[in-house]
């Protein structure tokens, strides 16, 4: 049976937030609000709980998992950025992109692409999720919270909770979350690249529709 919190994104329950931190240390998967949709967490390199976020969406070995990170200093330990990407980085963060940058050697080599050792990277504009990376002091890997055969991401927490209170350990309510995905941008060459159309605005990355 998972915990089930309710976080206010303009009342944050410091108390709350270290208690889900602390499952999240433990091996357990949180399923939290971003400023896109709901989406599951875990340790950064908790193979085990990795293990379980590709089960509950069937997701293969092939389909990596995002690294949620709360800052451009956290991007700039786990994704080598070059002075350009981190202009676009600092105007675009945080938001509701997914940045394709080339992975560092801090980054286990499970959550990276196995050909080309790259890694997605995002910094959610949501005051619970924020709250939740800062209180943990590192990065989440983390996986949108889309079932199998769903077209589009949970977005109600008493749903989730329901469908997934023997699969997860944590439901952290942050009330209504969007139900879209986010923009999936490649920066790792010349120019960026437009992998996935979602939330994020395309204009500042002079991408052509």
């Amino acid at each position: 049976m998972s915990q089930f919190f309710t976080i206010y994104p303009n009342n944050i329950n410091l108390r709350l937030i270290r208690q889900a931190a602390d499952i999240v240390r433990n091996g357990g998967i949180v399923v939290y609000p971003t400023d896109s949709c709901y989406a599951l967490g875990c340790h950064l390199d908790d193979k085990n709980a990795v293990s379980r976020i590709r089960q509950i969406r069937q997701l293969d070995e092939q389909h990596h998992l995002t690294l949620m990170c709360r800052d451009l200093s956290e991007i700039s330990t786990y994704a080598r950025v070059n002075n350009a990407q981190f202009r676009l980085l600092k105007a675009n963060t945080p938001g509701s992109y997914t940045f394709v940058l080339e992975a560092t050697r801090e980054v286990p080599k499970r959550l990276q692409h196995p050909k080309r050792s790259t890694i997605g990277i995002r910094v959610p504009d949501h005051p619970v999720a924020l709250a939740l990376l800062e209180e943990l002091g590192e990065p989440m890997s983390s996986s949108t919270l889309i079932l199998p055969d769903e077209v589009w991401p949970l977005n109600d927490a008493e749903v989730i909770r329901e469908l997934l209170e023997k699969k997860v350990d944590a439901v952290i309510d942050g009330g209504a979350a969007g139900a879209d995905f986010t923009t999936v941008i490649d920066l790792t060459g010349e120019t960026p690249v437009l992998i996935r159309q979602g939330r994020g605005d395309i204009a500042p990355f002079g991408i052509l529709e």
